[in-house]
């Protein structure tokens, strides 16, 4: 019997729906937070730490994708602006956020939303069902990142090779912003609306992701809180 959807989608669909395993948070985890697991993906290491004298969560991948995720609840209705930052030791030659083959990210920050799933084509709600099958949890109805790339211009917009669900916005690009904090403020409702060109649902989750696994290399990352105003 021909598999309809590969293992990647339904991974790729995972990233904030929870479509993934629990791993024991570390001692020092809080206010919600904790990790996931993605399925067939080595762990990147996250734990608290400090970073040029501000508290941090660093994150170490060696050859692997996972995620460090809060899940909202209740969710919120309505979203504004999200300030978020982060410092990037060195970049993953190879890597883009454009290419299947090629897709790691050394800093995403990422929120999921809900909407009206039977809205979406046949095809979308089937690898939805399918991921709920595999892992329990639905996958959100629209997944938002920001990404810093290896070469993409700021302010790119990326769907998702793997799922249309899932949109990407390049806002550091390059090696000349490397080692130093970067900070960022967003309107995530406009935002979403560039991505998705329609306007959000409400806000179920937020993570932030450090993965090296498609380029088999390493990526080490240190993030900063990341703040809903």
């Amino acid at each position: 019997m021909r598999r309809l959807f590969s293992l990647c989608a339904v991974t790729a669909l995972a990233v904030l729906a929870g479509c993934a395993t629990p791993v024991p948070p570390p001692p020092a985890a809080a206010d919600g937070w904790q990790p996931l697991a993605l399925p067939g993906k080595s762990l990147t290491r996250y734990a608290w730490s400090e970073k040029d004298g501000r508290p941090a969560l660093e994150a170490s991948s060696q050859r692997s994708a996972s995620i460090w995720r809060k899940k909202l609840d209740p969710a919120l209705a309505t979203v504004g602006e999200v300030q978020f930052s982060w410092w990037v030791q060195q970049l993953i030659p190879g890597a883009n956020v454009s290419e299947v083959d090629h897709e790691d990210a050394v800093a995403r920050v990422i929120f999921g939303f809900g909407g009206d799933v039977d809205s979406l084509p046949m095809r979308t709600r089937m690898k939805f069902e399918l991921a709920q099958a595999l892992t329990g949890e639905a996958p959100p109805y629209a997944t938002l990142m920001y990404v810093w790339d290896s070469k993409l211009p700021v302010g790119t917009v990326v769907i998702n090779p793997r799922s249309d669900r899932i949109r990407k916005i390049v806002v550091d690009s390059g090696p000349a912003e490397l080692r130093r904090w970067r900070e960022h403020r967003r309107d995530l409702a406009a935002d979403f609306r560039l991505a998705f060109g329609e306007a959000p649902g409400p806000l179920l989750s937020m993570a932030v992701m450090t993965d090296s696994d498609n380029n088999r290399a390493s990526a080490h990352t240190w993030y900063g809180p990341v703040e809903l105003k």
